[in-house]
């Protein structure tokens, strides 16, 4: 195969469709809107759709990576935010050092499981 791949885009799912719009909104992420039960969410090369729909295995089995360029920096904004003073459901989990690099961890409004990591140099 010869595909010359241009990005992906995962679909992740939402419990109260606005919450979660707020929350990525919040988050750093620019919206545009698709529909009344879709957006896409983009910041910079990095992009996923939000839908309004839920099925709770499906969204409390649903993981992502982001690849940021420094954890630590990233880590403080993340708590300037106030998230989880914000989103009744938001949890923030501190940065880990493994092998490989480090990463902190955000469950969204409904669940979804964030990793926001950075690779050893």
């Amino acid at each position: 195969m010869n595909i010359k791949a241009k990005s992906l885009r995962p679909f992740i799912g939402s419990k109260d469709f606005e919450i979660s719009r707020s929350f990525y909104r919040d988050l750093g992420f620019e919206e545009n809107v698709l529909g009344d039960s879709m957006s896409v969410f983009k910041m910079g090369n990095i992009s996923f759709y939000l839908q309004n729909y839920y099925a709770k295995e499906w969204v409390d089995n649903t993981m992502l990576f982001m690849e940021v360029e420094d954890v630590a920096q990233f880590w403080d904004e993340l708590l300037a935010l106030n998230l989880t003073g914000k989103y009744e459901d938001v949890r923030l989990v501190p940065i880990k050092h493994l092998d490989w690099g480090s990463e902190c961890f955000v469950h969204d409004p409904a669940g979804v499981l964030w990793h926001f990591g950075q690779f050893n140099k």
